[in-house]
């Protein structure tokens, strides 16, 4: 009897499969992290290779702790690291470069020359996003530029895009081209008003319509697997979301004016806005929340990119503990931070967030509301993914929420 789901959460840093049952109780777990690639100072790139197969491993692993058949397997859901960029061949299914990842910042000086070109109110207006290499469009671009025989391929639809979503589907269903409303948001080529690939957005980046996937709604049967070792064919891949809307759906947030912060790699605050395209008047950007049939909701988003990054920093980079958890016992170990305060620049805002540094390694804001902080302590696998940040940051996405009674110094805006 087919009873099960299968989420895939394709993060950043690597890539978790939860089976889950019809009760929502999850029977099975698998994890595997993944490279890492830095070619450059600022650069960033994943081997799509390297994605697949850690997927393909966690999907077989967590089967096996569930103590299931993949037969019993009814769906499958995807939610996925947002705006990393991969093109391959449709005949090979071959990626042609690296995936370039969203925290790669090798395309700085092309949206700077798009912004004084005076193009920052067409995307500003049409997207929701700002000129910034954050976003995929400037990505695709560069790998058109760069990668030698792409564009003459892009140009006679022999090449695919998309983000990470996109291309596990493909592999999963055997060549279905598609990605969801969420995903295509944040590639500044689609318009989030009318609900397309959009020519005055694509023109300016040279990016060719054939290139592009089917955009479709967040809830829908996208295709059925083929061709897989791990599960059988015909299983219905029926979801996607980009996490950042995954964890906004998955809080529950379903009514305008109810907000998330869920801290993973980066930090990410989303504010529900219901039907309406709201402009934020501080620098936010404003996004597809998801679709569901016909109606959209959106959002209004800010980020940091370095949240749960840093704990793996201080274990790979600095060699100051052997597992990422280990980070809490040493927070733990002190009363406060003494006043050493982090130091990042929310990519929406442009304000530098100093979070005290004992905060900032367990992922847990000292001003933080007391009912979501209790919430992350008590569950590990949440301690990272759904621990609100600061009420000094809310302010600056405009949302509002009651004073935390918490007496530990408040997170400053510097």
């Amino acid at each position: 009897m087919a009873n099960l789901v299968l989420a895939i959460d394709q993060g950043t840093t690597g890539t978790t499969v939860l089976v889950i049952d019809r009760d929502m109780n999850i029977r099975g777990r698998g994890y595997r992290e993944f490279r890492q690639i830095f070619p450059k100072p600022g650069w960033v790139e994943h081997d799509p290779q390297d994605i697949w197969e850690s997927v393909e491993i966690t999907i077989a692993e967590a089967l096996q702790n569930a103590g299931a058949d993949p037969e019993r397997v009814g769906a499958i859901g995807i939610t996925n690291q947002r705006e990393t960029t991969v093109i391959w061949n449709r005949d090979t299914g071959a990626p042609y470069h690296n995936a370039i990842v969203w925290q790669c910042r090798r395309t700085a000086d092309k949206c700077r020359a798009m912004r004084e070109a005076g193009l920052e109110d067409l995307y500003r207006e049409r997207t929701g996003l700002v000129l910034d290499a954050y976003f995929s469009g400037t990505k695709v671009h560069w790998l058109l530029e760069n990668v030698r025989g792409l564009r003459a391929d892009a140009e006679a639809g022999r090449a695919a895009f998309g983000t990470i979503d996109s291309f596990l589907v493909w592999r999963l269903t055997g060549g279905e081209h598609v990605t969801d409303a969420t995903n295509a948001s944040r590639t500044l080529l689609y318009n989030v008003r009318t609900l397309a690939w959009d020519g005055d957005l694509t023109e300016p980046l040279g990016v060719p319509h054939k290139l592009l996937p089917a955009v479709r709604a967040s809830s829908e049967v996208y295709g059925k697997t083929k061709g897989l070792t791990s599960l059988p064919d015909g299983i219905p891949v029926a979801g996607i979301a980009g996490d950042q809307q995954a964890a906004l759906f998955g809080q529950a947030c379903f009514e305008p004016g109810t907000a998330k912060c869920t801290y993973g790699t980066g930090s990410f605050v989303l504010l529900n806005t219901g039907a309406e395209f709201v402009a934020s008047k501080r620098g936010m950007v404003t996004t597809i929340a998801w679709k569901l049939g016909d109606e959209v909701n959106y959002a209004l988003e800010g980020s940091s990119f370095i949240a749960g990054a840093a704990v793996q920093w201080l274990r790979d980079g600095l060699g100051l503990i052997e597992r990422s958890a280990d980070v809490e016992d040493l927070a733990a170990s002190v009363p406060d931070s003494g006043a050493l305060c982090s130091s990042r620049r929310s990519r929406a805002s442009g304000r530098r967030i100093g979070i005290p540094t004992r905060a900032a390694c367990c992922g847990v804001s000292t001003a933080a509301p007391r009912r979501l902080t209790s919430r992350a302590r008590r569950s590990k696998a949440s301690r990272f993914r759904f621990t609100n940040w600061s009420a000094r940051c809310r302010r600056i996405s405009g949302v509002r929420s009651r004073r935390s009674k918490s007496t530990a110094a408040p997170a400053r805006i510097i």
